[in-house]
């Protein structure tokens, strides 16, 4: 028995609303017994869970430069060189000369 195509949109469209629906909206808690985990090496007192979550300056850095907002030609790139030619040897010298 063969799903017609109707069919097979209507269940990858349910199955997609469904997977949407299953996130979480409640703020994160430890369930009963849980703990946090060990403070890291070095460190004396262990770190809250906020401490945890919140992301450190260096993980979300600032763009330094501008966009480009129009097509502009690009420098000459003194490093863009083409693959060099083999070398071939100038003076072949024999291995074992007698």
């Amino acid at each position: 028995m063969r799903m017609s195509a109707r069919v097979k949109k209507a269940a990858v469209l349910a199955m997609l609303a469904l997977l949407a629906a299953c996130g979480q909206r409640a703020a994160l808690a430890l369930k009963p017994g849980q703990q946090l985990p060990p403070a890291p090496y070095g460190r004396a007192d262990k770190p809250k869970a906020e401490e945890l979550l919140a992301t450190p300056t260096i993980a979300i850095p600032e763009r330094s430069v501008e966009l480009r907002t129009r097509s502009e030609p690009r420098a000459d790139d003194p490093f863009d060189l083409p693959p060099p030619e083999a070398a071939q040897p100038a003076d072949p010298q024999p291995a074992n000369p007698q």
